[in-house]
């Protein structure tokens, strides 16, 4: 398809002059250019396609030069290197992007809000992280609906891509991901089954893909990379997504501090990940993470997952109040520390790909717990 664009891009480049005068009928504008014979030096073959092509792409008629924007903005998104199967092409100058056909992205420093109405005053149901894709639904005023995995709602429309400049955008934060599915996946030290088992991975639990072997993918699991077997896991190409908004529910006998420090941390979901930052807003990696989160609440921690493991007092799983921290190891250690926040979850800073996400508490096989709050 891409071909065929190109081919007619290089007709329409050479009849410049053709459309320098505006003519209500493109074909007509060759007829007269011509001197009446619209094939004058252009091969039958091509006209017809060129025919073809001009009858099934409505916006070409009655639009000056309509014909030379559409292709142009096609070599454009061709140039962006968007595959022919990651976009397909329309002859109504449409596109289908990983899964949309009116694609915006989120142009945002941090997270864009989505509302339940168009207004400011509405209740959030959801983030929209930096580079997320979406649904456009429809446009209200300054507000535009969106609809972006389970979240449906309105978003400011200058924090937001569409057009060509999505479609670009796309191809620059697009990921590959792989989905596992079986109940239980091992990741693994090295592309085969007599190394260390790093950890274990439940069913459609998402790992970023860094290679594709024989056999074997190359994982990301929470800056930790590993490998796991190709025959349990679905590979796919997508764009981040938006975020819902859960409530967090306790149980009794949660302090008020246990509380308030579970909501703060929240708040900070889909804020990007840094490697050995501690910057709640910029970028924190797990450790920097939690540091930071305790070091609002007066507490402070080291800049260790494996430090910090050997702060407070060690606890069961089941014993676990919001607050807690979770660690999680790689085979040779302790490599990973999320802040338990009720109701099963875990809230940490994961990876480049996720930034400050929420996880099942047992996403990973959890090595250690500690109380650091004593109430």
């Amino acid at each position: 398809m891409k071909a065929r664009m190109m081919r007619v891009a290089g007709l329409l480049l050479a009849g410049t002059i053709a459309f320098s005068i505006a003519y209500t009928n493109p074909i007509e504008d060759i007829n007269i250019v011509a001197g009446g014979n619209a094939r004058a030096g252009i091969s039958s073959e091509f006209c017809t396609e060129l025919e073809t092509y001009t009858e099934n792409t409505t916006a070409v008629a009655g639009v000056t030069g309509a014909v030379s924007d559409y292709i142009s903005s096609s070599i454009e998104v061709a140039a962006a290197e968007v595959s022919e199967t990651d976009t397909v092409m329309t002859a109504m100058g449409q596109e289908e992007t990983f899964g949309y056909t009116n694609l915006g992205i989120a142009d945002v420093d941090g997270n864009l809000n989505v509302r339940e109405a168009a207004t400011t005053e509405a209740k959030l149901v959801g983030k929209m992280p930096n580079n997320a894709g979406c649904e456009i639904l429809g446009i209200e005023g300054d507000w535009t609906k969106i609809k972006s995995g389970e979240v449906e709602g309105y978003v400011k429309s200058e924090y937001l891509l569409s057009g060509d400049a999505a479609l670009i955008r796309a191809a620059e934060v697009k990921q590959t991901i792989a989905t596992v599915t079986t109940m239980t996946l091992y990741v693994r030290e090295q592309p085969n089954t007599e190394c260390t088992i790093i950890t274990s991975m439940p069913m459609g639990e998402e790992l970023e893909v860094i290679e594709v072997l024989d056999g074997w993918v190359k994982v990301n699991v929470d800056s930790d990379e590993g490998y796991v077997c190709a025959d349990y896991v679905d590979i796919s190409t997508e764009l981040p997504k938006a975020m819902t908004m859960t409530e967090v529910r306790y149980g009794q006998g949660v302090s008020d501090v246990r509380v308030s420090l579970v909501q703060y941390a929240t708040q900070f979901v889909g804020n990007p990940y840094v490697w050995g930052g501690t910057s709640l807003t910029r970028g924190a990696d797990c450790s920097g993470f939690v540091l930071s989160v305790y070091a609002n609440f007066g507490v402070s921690l080291p800049h260790s997952s494996r430090s910090q493991a050997n702060c407070g007092t060690k606890i069961s799983a089941s014993e676990a109040k919001p607050g807690d921290l979770f660690f999680y190891g790689n085979g040779s250690g302790i490599n990973h520390v999320a802040i338990y926040i009720g109701n099963g979850q875990v809230v940490h800073a994961s990876s480049p790909r996720t930034g400050i996400k929420i996880s099942g508490a047992y996403y990973r096989t959890p090595v250690k717990v500690v109380r650091i709050i004593n109430d």
